[in-house]
């Protein structure tokens, strides 16, 4: 009897071979890409700040809804951008759009921001002087050396009334558009991230609250004159390669991040009145 069974069943997989092969290929092409989709890990690249907190909080409820996500920690602010282009990482999160602009521009990056994160202050700090009036002549300032962010700090200096710009110039200004320098300021660019490290060896230098309070160099709210929240250009990005535009993972990750209450409590505990929401 299991001889006749066993040959009736050859005969219908020989028959129907090309139906069980079709079946199986619809399968593997539209089943299993569903699956690894809804179940791949989210890569998420941003730079040292005390913001990994929120994002971590973000990861968890993420976890917990059923998305991986995996947050990768970069020491400097060109790496993440160069992660995001090798597909080392599936979105990043530490940059607005003067500054990407400029990335996109000198490393030739195809990158689109989606949606827009916090806005962080910047200020004048000084560990050797009170007010800006006290400030020596030839005494040396620190701003940051890429070109966006240094403007920036260029246009607060000129907000403390310390040098003189010329008419028009916005963030992308430059030592060069100083135009009056009265206590002849000794102007040094360094990286951004190294500005809270500088206070013990300059007079003043532009800072980040984020930066200097992971740094513990002085009181982030202690600067001497802080820029505006009002700026929404300065808003950091959640920023994508194009193709990813519309990832599901990345806009759910992104709704948690906005919407979340521990979240919000996590970037107040950071920041206090240091940021703002931009979305």
């Amino acid at each position: 009897m299991s001889q006749f069974v066993s040959a009736l069943r050859r005969v219908f997989f020989a028959r129907n071979r090309p139906a069980i092969h079709a079946i199986l290929v619809a399968f593997a092409f539209n089943a299993a890409p569903a699956f690894a989709a809804d179940t791949s890990t989210l890569k998420i690249g941003t730079a040292t700040s005390p913001q990994i907190e929120a994002l971590k909080i973000a990861a968890q409820e993420a976890k917990q809804q059923g998305l991986d996500v995996k947050i990768i920690e970069f020491t400097d602010w060109n790496t993440p951008n160069a992660a995001l282009a090798n597909k080392d990482i599936d979105v990043n999160y530490f940059q607005h759009i003067p500054f990407l602009e400029n990335a996109k521009k000198q490393g030739g990056y195809d990158f689109v921001p989606i949606a827009p994160g916090t806005i962080m202050k910047i200020g004048l700090y000084s560990k050797k002087v009170k007010r800006f009036e006290d400030l020596k002549d030839g005494a040396t300032v620190a701003i940051a050396n890429d070109p966006v962010n240094g403007g920036r700090g260029l246009l607060l200096l000129q907000r403390a009334g310390l040098i003189k710009l010329k008419p028009g110039v916005d963030y992308r200004a430059t030592t060069l558009d100083i135009v009056d320098n009265p206590k002849h300021l000794k102007i040094v660019a360094l990286e951004a991230s190294q500005l809270a490290r500088s206070l013990d060896d300059v007079d003043l230098a532009q800072g980040y609250p984020s930066f200097i309070k992971l740094a513990g160099t002085t009181d982030p709210n202690s600067a001497l004159l802080f820029d505006g929240l009002e700026n929404k250009n300065f808003a950091i990005q959640w920023v994508v390669r194009p193709e990813s535009a519309n990832d599901p993972r990345i806009r759910k990750f992104i709704s948690i991040y906005q919407h979340s209450p521990a979240v919000r409590a996590a970037l107040d505990k950071a920041f206090g009145n240091l940021y703002a929401v931009a979305w």
